[in-house]
């Protein structure tokens, strides 16, 4: 059971990615736009596409960020200092009383003035900007600076202050609006490595808390009632709960270190949670010493402990991965996908908690028959 788990969860967790790349390279753009590439942005919902032109050094993008009609979204490329809005070429797109407009400017500070600025690249044509769906796009053709394929793109969105561009939030989303993005092979480069490493917090906290702990804490619950399977069933439990166990720590530290290198950005009940989950998994590792005896009286209040402090664990994992992927924002395809995982784990667990409640019955009745009639169940004069 476990192993078809696992290989579940990585056709999903495939499945997820595909998905990923689905929700970016089938959009449709009007007067029959088209883009060789595109990369699904991992902040703030935006999508980039393009094609390169190696003839001339230019490059047709479009890019599409949601926000409501009251709000900004804003694309560019920043030619000074790489990761950041200051020191950026932008164009941002918004509503006015005449509809969609489209300023261009250099953003000199992390507080410009958002007036008719000089861009530090060339600019092929007349951008325009649009809206529909809920998001605008914004279409331009561009001579990449320096004539270098591999760029720093910045991101934004933010809200409208009575028609006119207001700053946006500072923090969350709003301060990871920024990828190394190559617009000849599409791939992403060092500057983005943070990103890759949140996506590996995701994907071992993912696996650890939500699906190997569960599974263990099953393997437990329902496997001990077959009497073929004992003692293996506990070894099997043992090894998900500690295979979990090590690679949510692995996780957990990943995540504490990313907490680090982000001053300012602090996601306050992801964190709290996982704060909590490490140590109640902490203390079940250690409560495995003091196990008692099953003869000892003690055993039931272990046993009490021990089971409302793994079911908290699984509950609180739950709740944590959804935050981490709110947080994440990836395509939808891998909350899905997480949901589908959740779905089969309950479903296998509610098949199981009918057959065993059958199987333990049924045994008591057994019993019950065999046992002899007289005082606790002894035989007269025995």
């Amino acid at each position: 059971m476990a192993a078809w788990l696992l290989l579940a969860s990585s056709v999903l967790l495939l499945l997820a990615s595909s998905a990923t790349a689905q929700d970016c390279s089938t959009r449709a753009f009007s007067n029959g736009r088209s883009y060789r590439l595109c990369n699904a942005l991992p902040v703030l919902g935006a999508s980039i596409y393009y094609t390169y032109h190696a003839e001339n050094g230019t490059a047709d993008v479009a890019f599409r960020g949601p926000s409501g009609t009251d709000g900004w979204v804003a694309w560019g490329i920043n030619t000074v200092q790489g990761s950041s809005m200051a020191g950026s070429s932008v164009f941002i797109a918004s509503q006015n009383g005449n509809g969609v407009s489209l300023l261009d400017t250099y953003l000199e500070t992390t507080s410009p003035s958002f007036t008719k600025g000089n861009l530090k690249f060339t600019v092929i044509g007349t951008p325009t900007a649009e809206y529909s769906g809920g998001a605008y796009t914004i279409f331009v053709t561009v001579a990449l600076p320096g004539n270098n394929t591999r760029q720093n793109t910045v991101w934004q969105a933010g809200p409208l202050n009575n028609g006119e561009v207001a700053a946006h939030n500072f923090g969350g989303a709003n301060l990871q609006s920024t990828l190394n993005l190559d617009f000849l092979s599409g791939s992403t480069g060092a500057s983005n490595s943070r990103l890759r490493r949140r996506n590996i917090h995701g994907v071992l906290n993912g696996v650890a808390w939500g699906v190997l702990i569960p599974l263990g804490a099953m393997i437990a619950r329902y496997l001990r009632v077959f009497e073929s399977a004992d003692p293996a069933w506990f070894y099997l439990h043992i090894a998900c709960q500690c295979s979990g166990y090590i690679l949510g720590v692995a996780g957990w530290g990943l995540g504490l270190k990313l907490g680090s290198e982000s001053v300012g950005i602090t996601y306050k009940p992801h964190r709290n949670i996982g704060i909590a989950m490490f140590c109640l998994a902490t203390l079940q590792v250690f409560a495995l010493l003091l196990r008692p005896d099953k003869k000892n009286k003690y055993r039931l209040y272990w046993n009490i402990y021990h089971h409302s402090v793994g079911y908290s664990v699984i509950v609180l994992a739950a709740i944590n991965i959804f935050k981490g992927l709110d947080i994440l924002k990836p395509a939808s395809g891998w909350k899905k996908a997480y949901i589908v995982i959740l779905a089969t784990l309950g479903g296998i667990a509610l098949c199981l908690e009918l057959i065993t409640w059958v199987i333990v019955l049924r045994r008591r009745r057994r019993d019950a028959d065999k046992a002899p009639h007289g005082s606790n169940g002894w035989n007269n004069g025995a």
